[in-house]
């Protein structure tokens, strides 16, 4: 009986639930889907299709703080960057300026994601837990077509900052692999800062694999789906796909 008794709490001191902070970096390769539109009367411009932009993988950094056994504050920051040329085959009007087909342009696409969370695990057990996720999503978005005058280089720059609920769940396969899943999400009609409409959604599942309590390897899946129009600029953005990394601990 003596044994039962000592080998619970030994368990759990190993668990690699058992952190105050745990630090991961993933790599993430998603494929992009951008159509931007710039200003009263501008084109949608499909990035990806005008200019032939193809995958690339990008390095996200994550910061998880344990306060307290159910209470977790998150961070999360993933830098975005694309860039193609290509000969315009129409005639593009972004930012009031209007890029004549034939032309040869250059197109180049920054978007920064970050997140700052909190995460509340109602339901804990040893097996796993489940709970709810309320964030807020900064997106960082600049966009830039340059080509021969006298179009020369317009640039566009949108911050939209979005306030997202979701929940998340854990459930462990065996003491040391693990299977997680999140979700969260919003979508506003007419609010304010002129904003007319936005969604935004956010889905990312992975598998850990831990090499005791302080090291673990991930692969998952990521979606991110970005759609507004505020004021006169409208944005359709995706990106989905695999991603690999690991979390230390401490």
């Amino acid at each position: 009986m003596g044994i039962l008794c000592l080998a619970g709490p030994a368990a759990a001191q190993d668990s690699p639930e058992n952190y105050h902070i745990e630090l991961g970096a993933m790599y993430w390769k998603p494929s992009p889907q951008v159509v931007i539109s710039s200003g009263s009367g501008g084109t949608p411009v499909d990035f990806v299709s005008q200019f032939s932009i193809e995958d690339k993988r990008f390095r996200e950094f994550r910061i998880v703080l344990k306060a307290a056994p159910k209470h977790k504050l998150r961070y999360s920051t993933v830098p975005i960057k694309y860039s193609g040329s290509a000969t315009l085959n129409q005639s593009i009007t972004f930012q009031g300026q209007t890029f004549t087909a034939g032309v040869p342009a250059t197109a180049e696409l920054k978007w920064t994601l970050m997140r700052f969370g909190y995460e509340l695990d109602s339901i804990a057990t040893s097996m796993g837990f489940a709970g709810i996720f309320v964030d807020v999503k900064y997106n960082k978005m600049n966009a830039q077509l340059s080509a021969d005058p006298p179009a020369g280089t317009q640039t566009f720059e949108r911050n939209v900052t979005v306030p997202t609920l979701g929940g998340i769940g854990r459930a462990y396969l065996s003491q040391f692999i693990s299977v997680t899943g999140e979700f969260t999400a919003l979508k506003l009609k007419k609010g304010g800062l002129g904003v007319k409409n936005l969604k935004l959604y956010d889905f990312d599942v992975y598998g850990t694999a831990n090499f005791g309590r302080y090291i673990g390897a991930q692969l998952g899946y990521r979606s991110v789906t970005v759609d507004y129009v505020v004021d006169d600029d409208t944005g359709n953005l995706k990106m989905k796909g695999l991603y690999f990394g690991g979390v230390l601990r401490f």
